[in-house]
């Protein structure tokens, strides 16, 4: 599993010009599925997203996770994220899970970022075409890849 994660003021998602999903301050997180994903990496990874400290303490540094800046998260499906650019000009999506097993892990992925925040999180459709907006605020952009963990 892959994830971007940017910190951002505001984001939104809309699917046929209407909102699907909104936040303000937070988290705007795009995930990529492969079929070599687990439960463990699901785990690991909403555990990992609701701790980083990305959001500034009283001072200024980034040292306060989402759960205790108090923001929310807006997660988009992303499969393009494992897009292969090796050979040629047009990437390939070799690696991304088929939506049969991404599905299942996306909507796991959901209960389990939310167990983790203590609240409910704000959500793309996975497969529609989206349209997403955000301010990132900093910018502060992470990629965390759930296979480089240890």
């Amino acid at each position: 599993m892959i994830v971007v994660i940017q910190r951002v003021s505001e984001s939104s998602v809309r699917i046929d010009g209407k909102v699907k999903g909104e936040i303000g301050v937070g988290l705007m997180v795009l995930l990529g599925i492969e079929d070599a994903d687990t439960q463990e990496d699901i785990d690991w990874l909403s555990k990992k997203l609701v701790n980083l400290r990305v959001f500034p303490d009283e001072n200024g540094a980034m040292n306060k996770s989402i759960l205790e800046a108090g923001g929310d998260i807006l997660l988009i499906s992303q499969f393009t994220l494992h897009a292969s650019t090796k050979k040629g000009n047009r990437p390939t999506y070799i690696k991304a899970a088929k939506p049969d097993f991404a599905i299942p892990m996306y909507e796991k992925f959901i209960l389990a970022t939310e167990k983790e925040l203590g609240k409910s999180i704000q959500t793309g459709e996975f497969g529609a075409d989206m349209k997403v907006a955000l301010v990132n605020d900093g910018p502060v952009t992470i990629i965390i890849d759930s296979k480089n963990r240890v």
